[in-house]
């Protein structure tokens, strides 16, 4: 199953764990398949560097490292304008042009938008529910 990360969940999951912990660990021995344009690859090193700069959380790097060399890179070539946030279409341009099933989020502007042509976008805890068995 392919899905696309949202920034928010990958940044919980590196410095904090928990359900977005799981996923990326998910991501990063196999069960799941997940995929990023370069301009979210690159948000999520932005985002990073300026949390391990304010000493928030834990930085676990044996999280991410695994994580990212995973991942499948896409360059979208879908333009599409839907989020309230225009920042957040990137991930939807991403999960459209994959042909991913999933946007995992915490961002309500994106989970407001509920799916996008057949592309469910939940929380990390729904996403973790719903597919219980890729984490026991």
């Amino acid at each position: 199953m392919k899905i696309v990360i949202d920034t928010n969940v990958v940044i919980s999951g590196v410095f904090f764990g928990g359900r977005p912990g799981m996923i990326l660990e998910a991501v990063a021995d196999g069960r799941l398949n997940a995929c990023a344009s370069p301009e979210i690859l690159a948000e999520y090193y932005e985002i990073i560097l300026e949390m391990n700069k304010r000493g928030q959380g834990h930085f676990n790097r044996n999280i991410l490292v695994p994580f990212v060399s995973e991942m499948e890179i896409i360059k979208p070539c879908s333009s599409i304008s839907i989020c309230r946030d225009p920042d957040d279409n990137k991930f939807i341009e991403c999960a459209f042009d994959a042909k991913a099933l999933y946007i995992v989020s915490g961002d309500k502007d994106l989970l407001d938008i509920c799916e996008y042509k057949g592309i469910q976008i939940v929380t990390a805890g729904d996403f973790c529910n719903t597919y219980s068995d890729i984490f026991s």
